[in-house]
This record gives C-alpha cells, sequence and structure tokens, in this order.
C-alpha cells in the first residue's frame, strides 16, 4: 500500500525538471517589435516633433515654403552685400584677445536688399560687434561656435532690416588672436 500512495515531493521534481512548453517566435516578438518599431518611432518623433519645434525657436522659417516661394516667382535672385572687418574684443580677455569676422549677407530683393544694407550699414555693424563682444574664448571654441554666430546674426540683422530680409550667411573671415 506504502506503493500505491504518490509522493508530493515527487510530483513537484518532475513538474520543475519539465520546460514550459512556449513557442519559439513568440520569445522572439518583443525584440521583433523593437527592432521595427523603435526606428520608425524614433524617425517620426525627429522628423514631425523636434526638428519643427527647433526650427520655430531658433526663427527659422520651412526651407520648403522658402524654394516653393522661390519657385512660383517673384524676385528670387539672390545678391549678396559684404560686410567686411569686423573688428571686437573677446570677453573675458581684458582686451588681450581679438576677434576679426567678415560675412557675407544673402538675401533676395535685388537692388531693394542692397539699398537696405548700404542705407543701415552703421546699424548692423554694431549690432553685430555687440553679439561679437559678447562671446567669450570658451563660446568660440565651442564645436557648432559659428552656427551660433550665423543665427544669432541673422536674427539681429531681421530685426533690423525686416522680417527675412538677411536668409543667410556666409562667414568668410574668422580670426582670433
Amino acid at each position: 500500500m506504502a506503493d500505491d500512495r504518490k509522493n508530493p515531493e515527487a510530483e513537484n521534481e518532475s513538474a520543475a525538471a519539465k520546460p514550459a512548453a512556449t513557442g519559439g517566435a513568440q520569445a522572439w516578438l518583443p525584440l521583433i517589435i523593437a527592432v521595427l518599431l523603435l526606428p520608425a518611432l524614433a524617425f517620426g518623433m525627429t522628423k514631425f516633433v523636434l526638428v519643427p519645434e527647433l526650427q520655430k525657436s531658433l526663427g527659422i522659417k520651412d526651407t520648403s515654403e522658402a524654394t516653393g516661394k522661390a519657385k512660383s516667382g517673384g524676385d528670387a535672385k539672390k545678391v549678396v552685400m559684404p560686410l567686411d572687418k569686423l573688428l571686437v574684443n573677446v570677453a573675458g580677455t581684458m582686451g588681450s584677445r581679438y576677434l576679426l569676422v567678415s560675412v557675407k549677407l544673402v538675401g533676395t530683393g535685388g537692388e531693394a536688399f542692397k539699398a537696405k544694407i548700404t542705407e543701415n550699414d552703421a546699424q548692423l555693424r554694431d549690432m553685430a560687434m555687440v553679439t561679437l563682444a559678447n562671446k567669450t574664448l570658451a563660446d568660440l571654441e565651442k564645436p557648432g561656435a559659428r552656427n551660433i554666430i550665423r543665427t544669432e546674426l541673422i536674427n539681429g540683422f531681421n530685426n533690423i532690416l525686416g522680417e527675412n530680409s538677411v536668409q543667410e550667411i556666409y562667414i568668410t573671415e574668422f580670426g582670433i588672436q
């Protein structure tokens, strides 16, 4: 009779020895979803959320709008005007270091753009020099410093000349002594 009785410990051991019956594809499903879905999600967030927010905060207009206006007619010819030899002391160096910058302003409008730049030359130079003089040596040596300077100058120039007068800036000279 002792043999007819079931040993509860033996049943637990045999149940633990059997592996759980799960499908192989079911185990891989989270990895497959992550590999396929996460890059698509990252692309969508970047294109439709992050980039538009950055453009809005930096005051940059959508490039498709600008190219659409240029293709639709109007005065789409780009005009380049120089703003040469802006010399300023670097902030925090007590006058021992200086920065020499020359830029080219790019805009549309032909002779009207040239006239605006010429008429406001002193004000544009003053704004650019104040902006540049506020930069420390550490600011100027950061990666992307020139792009930050470009954005600040474009915003400052457009405040003086009117919305979207200056569309691009080319830095033709940039020297720290």
